[in-house]
């Protein structure tokens, strides 16, 4: 389709709402020819109403990490030129639309424009945008790991302050440094804020 050659800059999209409800609606009806969901859940032996909720609750945990993802990438982009938005884009592309599997789409410029379509074949450009495409993946699984990996190993865990809570009493709990607890929060003193989220590094 043609696009303003005025048009210009980086896009992250993840999956809509309605584009979800119609590929549930899709999954639902071709249950009996779909092998695995998730895990290697069947929906096939299933009736209507369990295969929904298992549908639904895949879905839900799905588009929730594609989100989380596409924050990641969109953040990185920032970094290297102009985005076309200021924040991450929703659509019903049919790359977006596996129930169980995170997905974004990335678009890197817009060709129409032709400012655009010779930054994209400058190849230090285009390795500047793989940088930070990599750079938002390795950014997510620092947090979201999966269980098992060597990733979650590694990833450091979290700790929500509530009433009470002292940062020395927190580095001692997770047996940490004061000083390894502080800069890995960005914290210059000791004060904390009841419901303030801390990263707690690596022993």
């Amino acid at each position: 389709a043609f696009r303003d050659p005025r048009v210009s800059g980086s896009s992250v999209y993840t999956l809509s709402q309605r584009g979800a409800s119609s590929e549930a609606a899709r999954w639902l009806a071709e249950q009996e020819n779909s092998a695995d969901l998730v895990g290697g859940v069947k929906l096939e032996d299933k009736d209507d109403l369990l295969a929904s909720v298992l549908l639904d609750l895949s879905q839900t945990a799905t588009l929730q990490a594609s989100h989380q993802l596409a924050k990641k990438v969109f953040r990185r982009l920032k970094k290297i030129g102009k985005t076309h938005k200021r924040k991450v884009q929703q659509a019903g592309f049919v790359v977006l639309k596996s129930p169980d599997i995170p997905s974004i789409l990335v678009e890197t410029a817009y060709i129409s424009n032709p400012k655009e379509e010779r930054k994209l074949k400058n190849q230090r450009h285009q390795q500047k945008i793989a940088k930070a495409i990599i750079g938002g993946i390795r950014d997510y699984f620092r947090y979201h790991a999966p269980p098992g990996t060597i990733l979650a190993k590694l990833a450091p865990s979290e700790y929500t302050i509530t009433r009470g809570d002292t940062l020395g009493q927190i580095a001692r709990r997770y047996e940490v440094s004061l000083r390894s607890l502080r800069n890995a929060n960005g914290l210059s003193g000791d004060r904390i804020r009841v419901g303030q989220v801390l990263r707690i590094p690596e022993t």
